[in-house]
């Protein structure tokens, strides 16, 4: 069997097996794992995205578009043979919601709550994605979105 090429620029964990990858136009590779995603950066090492801190990740013309949690970055990679790739991702980052919940603010305004377990187990890691336009950081918004969290808690036992 022919030795994957990014096997020595990736670490990965204990028990994390790499389950598909696919080249990228810049010559390096996409890889998916039973625990996170691997993204190619520009330095030539690795970014490891656990798959609980992917938010949404989408396949379009031949593009691999991936936005963390948090409003964290989003990054946007090229792959010139997806293989299963996409089908990976999207089966694995699913796999990770407990709960999505869309709670109205006093506003009229809303906030998604994403609970998310971890691939390896463990506890719900919660999340807030304010509507467009809202600031995040805004302490009444927070206030009411950790209220919503609180009764979604109860609701779910989570």
């Amino acid at each position: 069997m022919r030795r994957q090429p990014f096997r020595d620029k990736i670490t990965l964990h204990a028990r994390e097996r790499v389950l598909a990858h696919a080249p990228t136009r810049g010559g390096s590779h996409v890889v998916a794992t039973t625990t996170a995603l691997h993204l190619p950066t520009e330095s030539g090492d690795f970014l490891r995205l656990p798959w609980e801190c992917v938010d949404q990740a989408s396949w379009k013309e031949g593009w691999l578009h991936v936005h963390e949690t948090s409003s964290g970055p989003e990054h946007h990679v090229r792959l010139t043979e997806p293989g299963s790739v996409p089908e990976t991702v999207r089966e694995r980052v699913t796999a990770t919601i407990a709960v999505n919940h869309h709670a109205k603010l006093a506003d009229g305004s809303s906030v998604r709550i994403a609970g998310r377990r971890p691939a390896t187990g463990g506890e719900v890691r919660w999340t807030f994605v304010f509507e467009s336009g809202l600031d995040p950081n805004d302490p009444g918004l927070r206030a009411q979105a950790e209220q919503a969290l609180e009764d979604l808690r109860r609701q779910t036992g989570l």
